[in-house]
């Protein structure tokens, strides 16, 4: 291991304890009760719930996946989806936060999602309970296993060798479980406003990073229009394989004289269009989102809150997105295909900041995911303990709840783990639908249940 590599490590490692401690801080307001350890006591305020709202909703994908669209095809579907994102945003903290706030308080002061749909329509066999809590176990186990991956892959990828892979695919849960096992909900809501903190500074250092290095916005543009569609927002570009085909999944673009091999282009139809806008619809189903709103302290908080997650939305959306642009303009063959294009990020930080910097700023990366599969396993683990073991039969104790939670917070981390490390495709293909699932699922019972 060389001295730049062991400076990245030391940088990452460093956020890393500094996640742990937050959860060993809120660990005795967060134990209080099942009410303090899955939804925080109802105590986050504006900036807290905005912040943990978000960095806990994009995940390894905004910093990754998002860039890797708009790196290999150009700025149609990567922009087009960032504006359907940002709308459902918008619409889901105006629609539903204030009145869910409220009403799962009225509802039994229900503290979970499947608590609420079993209080707000009345249903004492608990079918709704049960259904919503087994889809909530299904989608979130999965997605804890697709967050694992990222710290594996990311590693991988620094030191390029595999040998890194399945330690720190466990070193990275073991970190996740730590805080949020000692911390709860708290815990989790702290650390992920601080990721989302280092998220958006991670995708401003990049994206001005990347404007020095090309010379400024005239160079870009001058790059950039060189290859046909890539800045149009009503286009696509397509990059060619060496046969001259346009590159299909897992293929690689050609270089022809030194320069990536792009066709014609062509256009981003009215159907594209609006398949990408229709991914902020999911956002009116989304559990790690929804909580948040239940969480805050007082309603009235809630319009502050959307001020900040809105904005903070659209700049790192935009953000992410140019980033994309701009790795192309200057790193225009490095990424061939559409899985290595994700890498984009990455790349640019290796080579503009000295290791020790890059280091805290790679860990945005790790922030996303943690930010995400800390929300996913408590949540997982709260439909086992509050409503599969607590909803039904006797009286269950708020310790012996609270203890279940834990060891359904530890089972998950395994099983996600395993499908970490499974290296099987054919499970993270599920993982595309869990958006979709969660949106189709809970998104209409939501606005329902409120309207």
């Amino acid at each position: 291991m060389t001295s730049s590599q062991i400076q990245i490590l030391i940088g990452m490692a460093a956020y890393l304890l500094f996640s742990l401690g937050i959860g060993l801080w809120y660990a005795r307001k967060s134990n209080s009760g099942s009410e303090g350890y899955f939804l925080g006591g109802r105590g986050l305020g504006s900036w807290v719930a905005a912040m943990s709202a978000e960095a806990s909703d994009m995940s390894g994908w905004l910093l990754m996946g998002l860039p890797g669209v708009a790196y290999f095809t150009g700025m149609g579907e990567a922009a087009w989806t960032a504006i359907g994102l940002l709308i459902g945003t918008y619409l889901n903290w105006k629609l539903v936060a204030v009145r869910l706030r409220k009403y799962s308080q009225i509802a039994n002061n229900s503290i979970t999602l499947p608590d609420y749909f079993s209080n707000r329509f009345h249903d004492k066999k608990k079918i709704l309970m049960t259904i919503a809590s087994l889809i909530i176990l299904f989608f979130f186990s999965i997605y804890v296993g697709s967050q694992f991956v990222t710290f594996g892959k990311l590693f991988t990828y620094l030191f390029g060798t595999e040998n890194y892979y399945t330690g720190m695919v466990i070193l990275g849960a073991v970190f996740v479980l730590g805080y949020t096992l000692i911390g709860g909900f708290l815990a989790e809501s702290i650390t992920d406003f601080i990721q989302g903190v280092l998220m958006f500074v991670a995708l401003l250092v990049v994206l001005g990073g990347s404007v020095i290095a090309l010379g400024g916005f005239g160079a870009i543009a001058d790059k950039l229009g060189d290859i046909p569609r890539f800045t149009d927002i009503f286009g696509i570009a397509t990059p060619l394989d060496e046969s001259g085909n346009v590159v299909v999944s897992g293929a690689k673009q050609a270089i022809v004289n030194g320069a990536a091999s792009f066709g014609a282009g062509s256009n981003y139809g009215l159907l594209n269009i609006l398949s990408c806008i229709a991914w902020g619809l999911g956002y009116f189903g989304m559990p790690q989102v929804l909580l948040r709103f239940m969480a805050v302290k007082k309603s009235s908080q809630l319009k502050k809150s959307r001020i900040i997650a809105v904005v903070w939305c659209a700049i790192s959306l935009v953000a992410a997105v140019t980033i994309g642009l701009f790795g192309r303009a200057l790193l225009p063959t490095l990424l061939p295909t559409s899985g290595e294009a994700e890498k984009i990020f990455i790349e640019l930080t290796t080579r503009f900041f000295p290791p020790i910097i890059a280091g805290l700023v790679l860990s945005g990366i790790l922030a996303a995911s943690m930010s995400s599969s800390d929300s996913y396993m408590l949540i997982a683990s709260s439909a086992v303990a509050k409503n599969l073991v607590g909803g039904f039969g006797k009286k269950v104790s708020d310790k012996t709840i609270m203890w279940v939670a834990r060891i359904s917070l530890l089972v998950i981390t395994v099983f996600g783990v395993l499908i970490a490390l499974s290296g099987n495709d054919t499970i993270f293909r599920i993982v595309s639908y869990a958006w979709a699932g969660f949106g189709a699922a809970f998104g209409p019972l939501i606005l329902f249940s409120l309207f």
